[in-house]
């Protein structure tokens, strides 16, 4: 009998407005890239099917504004997430300091059981920009910041040429698996739809 179970990790990426964001899971999900900015607006996610030791995952990764206005997403967008990305750009250091900012807020948000071992992930994007001219953000000065808050795994990305981008995310889908905080899905043969008065889907599922 074939299983029809999925595992649903959810991902939150938090950064500031412009440091590649969308760029990155639309690398990583679709393989492509645009150079023409729009920026986010609320939140919105993208999924792809992940498989490890012959487990299928649903890897649901939330796409966040980083304008301030939008910073205030509420507790619901931040709950049940598996591990939490912080990216900012390695062009940028005002991106790069307020990532404990942004650690912080989810924190608080999210209030996870374990905020001490609760996964993040760091990644320092646009490595490509001006072959490397214009980086104010040494490779260094990241790790030593993740390695001051419990060893944060680091990647320098550009999202752009596709540098790192898989193998960021395959860290990201093994760190999310290891917080243990799982959502199992199961995918029923037939489903009723014969209850009209469902409540009104809001497209989030967590």
């Amino acid at each position: 009998m074939p299983s029809r179970r999925r595992t649903l990790l959810k991902v939150i990426i938090l950064g500031d407005s412009g440091v590649g964001k969308t760029s990155l899971m639309n690398q990583y999900v679709n393989k492509k890239f645009s150079n023409q900015y729009k920026a986010t607006i609320g939140a919105d996610f993208l999924t792809k099917e992940v498989q490890f030791e012959d487990r299928l995952f649903t890897l649901q990764i939330w796409d966040t504004a980083g304008q301030e206005r939008f910073q205030s997403l509420g507790v619901a967008f931040y709950r049940g997430a598996d591990c939490c990305v912080l990216v900012y750009d390695v062009n940028s250091m005002k991106s790069f300091d307020n990532l404990n900012n942004w650690r912080e807020e989810f924190l608080i948000q999210a209030s996870p059981s374990d905020p001490e071992n609760f996964p993040f992930v760091v990644l320092g994007n646009k490595i490509d920009v001006d072959g490397g001219n214009s980086r104010v953000v040494s490779e260094k000065k990241a790790r030593a910041w993740c390695a001051s808050k419990g060893n944060i795994p680091y990647f320098e990305t550009s999202a752009k040429e596709g540098i790192n981008v898989e193998e960021a995310f395959q860290c990201i889908a093994k760190n999310a698996l290891k917080s243990g905080e799982e959502e199992e899905i199961y995918l029923p043969d037939t489903i009723d739809v014969g209850n009209s008065s469902q409540p009104r889907s809001t497209g989030c599922e967590c």
